[in-house]
């Protein structure tokens, strides 16, 4: 029997006649309905007819998250007054409970793009319910993109429904051509809003790392909530590990039974947690809480603020979460979870200043995330480059480049981006294409059995208890009766299914190295070579294992996981199973090489026969006549790391160098530019031939740098002829002395000169229209004044001079007025002779 009680206290079915009114003229609509209004359970059984006379309809609704759509589904029957399965089902990967009059079937938005690969019209289906799309999470960015698709080339009749508690409604109604945008009341329960920052500052998120007295902070303030309100406490927190050590800072909170809520918890808990507890309960909940839930009981929310996201680092194919602050959606979102069922509280564990300075909404998942799998299901759609499909935002280019790079090494598209039809059967098992590789690849070698226990490993990671040996990880699943053990085996069983007819193989290895063939198929550029202390991935990462890890010593690895925390040099090993070479070679063959090498290294030219697997060199050779253009190439590179000081510098090359600095800065063209960069620039025309000759770093030093250089000069203008005319070497002064110009600073030359020497000379000297500096020096050669304005010294700065060094220096003239006197570099005994 209907619960119509319990219905009719759902705010949202005032929005109903108006949602099927806009789906009845216009095909698509965004409903925005705040959490607790009923939006996830009876909007679709009104859309399928089951609470009136209205005409029967089939409705699908796709959730982001499998606890969402089992708990939607058991919500939805319960309110029919039905068991699950009969008027409302539900489907997740690996299970499957609808029965054949189903009218309303839940699936994960992951299970809805398989069905849509297979069968575009969705054949029987009348409506489908996209829930929680504010989450921005790539499967269902993508299911709306093929849907649209679908209603604009096959079925025009089928309805879209895009609902979401917070949400951007008018991008989503723009996106689906213009759709009605439907509002919801929401529920008459007001939530207070309490600020609740730590009282001291903590450090901000550093990759998965939290500050340990922030989580010691939020235990404290859900100690707080305890004490000051009635009901169950809802709390939010980042990951597994954050929720571990928050439920360890509360032990036992009186009576108060503490539950720990994520996506790898076992169904006995996730079950509780949606069902009225019998004790007063404190749920620490990851994201999974925050959507299409209703955790009943709940009056308070202590919300950490935080959040993971993914980070991809595409050149090294790396992936890792990292901790963000949560958008100001998604604390809303959670504080709407203690307002469903009666007035509640949110204890918020930051300021209210901060929250203002919040990202509005969660980064769309497709910015941030490993785009292969996507760009897999857009090739098999028949839109490589996902061009043509409606997408909120566009993948990043870089991200669909290093996609597509990966699909072709597995062999799932063709050059030219299209599905293969390998590629087709590898998106149909449900896997990330890597895994599909690892599964199909691997069956005909260690027989399908075991390749689909293997590839379920590399499916979830296991709890960090397990270890980072792959292989005594898979020997513990097999033996264990723990969550994860459980999901492993129903993972494994699916997948020996979902192979169908792969060839079931002969085990060619034992079980340790089974399953380390798996992890290389599916990560080869992740396959390592111990060195030293560490290991070189082939992909050119350098990695660590942790400390007093069994793994030690084994010469080659293949990482299943591994992660590169922010601003850390090396990635950390989480999980890694031991191979041979042979197997490295075999796995990652499409990253073998051959060749030459000739390269700069520890200051001279290294010629070798390299054979490499990516990054890691497998055996070397020297090589005895390489070719004479790499050779060259490794010359300029020793030249550009330790500089033009291997060639032959004589003082009159440094000159050179320094006079047509000189001229290039104040006269510029055509005088060439001699700076290291420049060089670097036209080393073909000043260093050759000499460098084409050259074959190690003692021949360089044998090339004259200053005849080299001479090469530069504007000979094809004539203007080289008037290089001693615009930047002599010396010059002549009024003693008759020729004395030679300083150019080490090209702004101002130098000319260091005995006063007396200067004599007469009413203004300094020039040098091709720039004053020289002149450095006057005393009798005995050091400096006695500077100046760039002779006439000025003689007239201002001489007597100053004169009466310090005429008592030092008296057989030297010291005339009263230099302007006038004769100049001279003899002493007063040789001017009387």
């Amino acid at each position: 029997m209907i619960r119509r009680d319990a219905l009719d206290r759902l705010p949202v079915r005032s929005a109903v006649p108006a949602l099927a009114a806009a789906l009845g003229e216009h095909g698509t609509a965004v409903l925005c309905a705040p959490p607790g209004t009923g939006k996830t359970t009876l909007v679709p059984l009104a859309l399928a007819g089951l609470l009136d006379a209205g005409p029967a309809r089939r409705v699908v609704v796709a959730e982001p998250r499998r606890i969402a759509a089992r708990a939607a589904a058991r919500r939805m029957a319960w309110l029919l007054g039905e068991k699950t399965g009969e008027s409302v089902g539900y489907t997740v990967r690996g299970e499957r409970v609808v029965g054949r009059h189903a009218r309303v079937e839940v699936v994960t938005t992951g299970v809805l793009l398989q069905r849509l690969q297979r069968d575009q019209e969705l054949a029987g289906v009348d409506v489908v319910v996209l829930d929680e799309v504010h989450e921005r999470h790539l499967d269902a960015d993508t299911v709306a993109a093929f849907l649209l698709d679908v209603r604009q080339t096959l079925r025009p009749e089928l309805e879209l429904v895009a609902a979401s508690a917070t949400t951007d409604a008018e991008g989503w109604a723009r996106l689906l051509g213009g759709a009605p945008v439907v509002e919801a009341e929401g529920v008459s329960y007001p939530v207070e809003v309490v600020w609740a920052p730590p009282t001291r500052p903590v450090r901000p998120p550093h990759g998965t790392r939290v500050d340990p007295a922030l989580l010691a902070h939020v235990a404290s303030v859900v100690r707080r909530a305890l004490a000051e309100c009635e009901g169950d406490v809802l709390c939010f927190l980042p990951g597994v590990g954050e929720i571990a050590r928050v439920a360890g800072h509360l032990g036992d909170p009186g009576g108060t039974e503490v539950l720990q809520v994520h996506g790898r918890a076992p169904a006995a808990v996730q079950e509780a947690v949606l069902s009225p507890g019998s004790a007063r309960r404190v749920v620490l909940a990851t994201a999974v809480a925050e959507s299409s839930l209703t955790v009943p009981g709940v009056r308070v929310v202590v919300d950490s603020g935080l959040a993971r996201e993914p980070r991809v680092d595409h050149a090294r194919g790396l992936s890792a979460l990292t901790t963000v602050r949560a958008s100001q959606a998604a604390g809303r979102q959670r504080a709407g979870r203690a307002g469903r069922e009666a007035p509640g509280r949110v204890y918020r564990c930051w300021s209210e200043a901060e929250d203002a300075r919040l990202p509005r909404f969660p980064a769309p998942e497709i910015r941030l995330a490993d785009l292969t799998a996507f760009a897999l299901q857009a090739a098999c759609w028949g839109d490589p480059d996902a061009s043509g499909l409606a997408l909120l935002d566009a993948p990043p280019p870089g991200a669909m480049a290093a996609a597509r790079s990966v699909l072709t090494a597995v062999g799932a598209v063709d050059a030219a981006g299209r599905a293969t039809e390998r590629g087709v059967r590898m998106s149909r098992l449900g896997l990330h294409p890597r895994l599909a590789r690892a599964l199909l690849d691997a069956a005909p070698r260690v027989g399908a059995e075991r390749a689909a226990e293997a590839v379920a490993l590399l499916s979830e990671e296991a709890p960090r208890e397990y270890g980072d040996d792959l292989a005594a990880v898979w020997r513990a699943a097999r033996r264990g009766g723990d969550a994860y053990a459980t999901r492993w085996r129903e993972e494994a069983r699916r997948l020996r299914a979902a192979a169908g007819d792969a060839p079931a193989g002969a085990a060619e290895v034992g079980d340790d190295l089974a399953v380390g063939l798996v992890a290389a198929l599916a990560f080869p550029e992740r396959l390592a070579r111990a060195d030293g202390g560490s290991c070189l991935m082939v992909n050119g990462t350098r990695a660590e294992l942790r400390e007093g890890s069994g793994l030690r010593g084994a010469p080659w690895l293949a990482v299943a996981v591994a992660d590169r925390p922010v601003g850390a040099g090396h990635a950390r090993v989480g999980l890694a199973a031991v191979v041979d070479e042979d197997m490295a070679r075999r796995a990652a063959a499409a990253l073998h090489s051959t060749g030459e090498e000739v390269h700069w290294a520890d200051g001279d030219v290294v010629a070798r026969s390299v054979e490499r697997l990516g990054a890691v060199e497998l055996v070397a050779r020297p090589l005895r006549d390489p070719e004479p253009a790499l050779v060259r190439q490794a010359l300029v590179e020793g030249l550009r790391q330790e500089g033009f000081g291997l060639l032959r510098w004589s003082p009159q090359a440094h000159l050179l160098r320094q006079r047509l600095a000189f001229l290039r800065l104040h006269l510029g063209e055509p005088w060439p530019d001699v700076r290291d960069d420049a060089l670097h620039a036209r080393v073909d025309e000043w260093l050759e031939p000499e460098l084409s000759r050259a074959r190690r770093r003692a021949d360089l030093a044998r090339i004259d740098a200053g005849q080299a250089l001479a090469r530069l000069l504007p000979w094809s203008t004539g203007q080289a002829a008037r290089l001693d005319e615009l930047a002599p070497e010396r010059i002549t002064v009024p003693s008759g002395s020729t004395i030679r110009i300083d150019y080490a600073d090209p702004e101002r030359p130098v000319l260091a000169v005995k006063l007396q020497e200067m004599f007469g000379l009413q203004s300094s000297p020039e040098i091709a229209g720039v004053p020289v500096v002149v450095h006057l020096l005393s009798p005995a050669g050091r400096p006695a004044a500077v100046t760039a304005d002779l006439a000025s010294f003689w007239r201002d700065g001489y007597r100053a001079v004169r009466a310090e060094l005429r008592g030092r220096y008296p057989k030297h003239p010291w005339p009263e007025d230099p302007a006038s006197a004769e100049p001279t570099r003899h002493t007063n005994a040789r001017l009387k002779r």
